[in-house]
């Protein structure tokens, strides 16, 4: 088993070494893309910095940030003015993943909804996955699940299976590299998509499903733990399989005001995959600090 973490490094924050670099729509509006460029290009610059890191800290699963470019549903990202810097730094990342043997995914935001009965929705949603699929063409990751682009379906409009069938129907207007890379996840709400109902779309078009342990305690649809886990691996094929872990902030804080689905910063619980080989991405808030904490503890801890 892969432990990995998401999109912030926070021993490299400090330095100011970081992906997230954004700026507001008044702030892109007065500065265009050449500033949207020079953010990019220093992403992808510190993207390295992190990749490094992970190596040296024996860390083989990272999720990349969605913000590497700002506001880049506004333009291509062949028409940035360091574009070409940006690809030979993107091909080095790539290489640099396969030599440090280092799995790198993303996660596109609640945004892209392909169930969506609008129209502009879906064609926002196929621009933003159509940016993530292109940036990991640069990068020359697997146009495979290994390197997946995981998103939510995020909506059900009052007929989930309905719902359901936009997105298989939506899911063949995408270009073959987010096609071949997508996967699904199961949500925290029981009127929502749990890993028995995401089948249907399995079933239908292939696209493998990401488990999510702390997800299913609250949308369960009938199934164990195991269950569900076991259910979702079997739609991987020779890939192994993601899952996500995380636990719940409410509890680790005794506070019943915050959200019961809120992540908490760190985990104090053992991740059982029941025997299984599954990569997981924990979605813990303080990323690699919670991973390599769980890590010293387990090996102490677990026979």
């Amino acid at each position: 088993m892969n432990l990995g973490y998401a999109c912030i490094n926070m021993n490299l924050r400090k330095d100011g070494i970081t992906t997230n670099r954004g700026m507001i729509k008044r702030t892109f509006k007065s500065k265009g893309i050449r500033y949207a460029s020079e953010l990019g290009l220093q992403n992808v610059r510190d993207l390295i910095e992190i990749i490094k890191w992970n190596y040296k800290n024996d860390i083989h699963f990272f999720r990349m940030s969605s913000n590497l470019f700002p506001w880049s549903s506004e333009y291509k990202l062949s028409e940035l003015p360091d574009y070409s810097k940006i690809q030979r730094l993107l091909n080095g990342v790539g290489l640099l993943s396969k030599k440090y043997n280092q799995r790198i995914t993303s996660h596109p935001g609640p945004f892209n909804v392909l169930v969506s009965p609008k129209d502009n929705v879906v064609t926002n949603t196929i621009t933003d996955l159509s940016v993530h699929g292109e940036v990991f063409d640069m990068m020359g990751l697997s146009r495979t699940p290994y390197n997946k682009i995981n998103i939510h379906c995020n909506g059900v409009y009052g007929d989930k299976k309905s719902a359901m069938d936009r997105f298989c129907k939506n899911f063949e207007r995408l270009p073959d590299s987010v096609k071949t890379r997508l996967t699904v996840e199961n949500d925290d709400k029981a009127s929502m998509y749990s890993v028995k109902d995401l089948m249907y779309i399995h079933n239908r078009i292939g696209i493998p499903i990401v488990f999510d342990y702390h997800h299913h305690r609250f949308n369960t649809g009938g199934l164990t733990e195991k269950e569900a886990l076991e259910l979702a691996i079997s739609t991987w094929g020779d890939i192994t399989p993601v899952a996500h872990y995380s636990e719940s902030k409410s509890l680790h804080e005794s506070n019943n005001k915050i959200k019961p689905q809120a992540h908490s910063d760190y985990i104090s619980e053992y991740i059982n995959t029941y025997g299984n080989n599954v990569d997981v991405m924990l979605e813990a808030k303080a990323k690699e600090l919670c991973l390599i904490k769980y890590r010293s503890e387990v090996d102490i801890t677990i026979p």
